[in-house]
């Protein structure tokens, strides 16, 4: 029996199997999902903003794709994964909303999907796959049993990566 286990935004959580990991509402924001398939071992994180270094005081380390990895990362390690054969699947990072300004400061779907990766490679952690960008929102759930990923998308249906 699986342990269903929810993760807020601006939240992350790891977990041994048997689990699936719940995240809803993806719009701009980035749900990164690990897996080590070594132990079974899940994580998620629900980013809502790139880098820590845009606020003036970090309460809250999930919050941003930087320090939420590093920790998502520590956790997993903590509860038996193995670093060396931890895996990333992307989904979420959409443009919500239409702006007639263009510059990247409010693109911050694409710059969250731009921070996650560079994260994941400095941690040398491969991106076997991502269902990113858009306008639309993701639910996603990640399971412990192979670590696939299903996204339902309203209007799209579900999928799996």
């Amino acid at each position: 029996m699986h342990e269903n286990i929810k993760v807020g935004m601006a939240d992350y959580k790891a977990t041994s199997h048997p689990s699936i990991l719940i995240t809803l509402g993806l719009g701009s924001c980035v749900g990164i999902a690990l897996f080590d398939p070594s132990t079974k071992i899940i994580g998620l994180a629900h980013i809502m903003l790139p880098t820590s270094k845009i606020a003036k005081d970090v309460i809250n380390d999930a919050k941003f794709a930087d320090t939420a990895i590093i920790k998502l990362v520590e956790d997993m390690v903590r509860l038996g994964a193995n670093r060396k054969f931890i895996k990333a699947k992307l989904a979420g990072g959409a443009q919500m909303f239409n702006f007639t300004d263009s510059s990247d400061s409010i693109r911050i779907g694409l710059r969250n999907v731009e921070a996650s990766k560079e994260m994941l490679a400095k941690l040398n952690i491969p991106i076997i796959s991502e269902d990113v960008g858009g306008n639309h929102g993701r639910t996603i759930e990640l399971y412990s049993d192979d670590g696939k990923l299903m996204i339902k998308t309203v209007g799209f249906g579900v999928s799996y990566i």
